[in-house]
């Protein structure tokens, strides 16, 4: 029985040893999340508020005199530093993250979140410093 073990052992690692080499790697995985990180950088102004405008900053919702953070043009940067909703490189403890995944409840976008496109890109803007760029 012990011969069988080691000959299948050694049988993955030859298997192993041809089938690495041809890997290769475009997306990296966040430990503790399924958010996958690309090295693209991130604007704030050209990534992130498009997507606050059209799935948060809504009558009734995160608008002036609405729910807190306000994430309409203009002042969602400053809303969420006032808010302290982020963590600069560090997306796993920032707040917003919390609401984006359901960490937090209610998850956001309310009635349609967690929307793993707004996660990603909002994820990886704040692990690249969360510029107000």
């Amino acid at each position: 029985m012990l011969k069988k073990i080691v000959s299948f052992t050694a049988g993955l690692a030859i298997i192993g040893m041809f089938a690495i080499p041809g890997c290769t790697k475009t997306t990296t995985v966040v430990e503790d999340t399924t958010i996958p990180t690309d090295t693209a950088t991130l604007s704030f102004s050209k990534d992130i508020q498009p997507l606050f405008t059209a799935s948060c900053a809504k009558a009734g919702c995160h608008v002036g005199g609405g729910q807190t953070p306000n994430l309409s043009q203009g002042f969602a940067y400053q809303s969420l530093v006032a808010e302290d909703m982020l963590v600069p490189f560090d997306p796993t403890n920032s707040e917003l993250m919390g609401w984006l995944t359901g960490k937090l409840s209610p998850v956001m976008p309310l009635g349609s979140g967690p929307d793993p496109a707004i996660n990603e890109k909002v994820y990886n803007w704040i692990y690249q410093g969360a510029l107000n760029n």
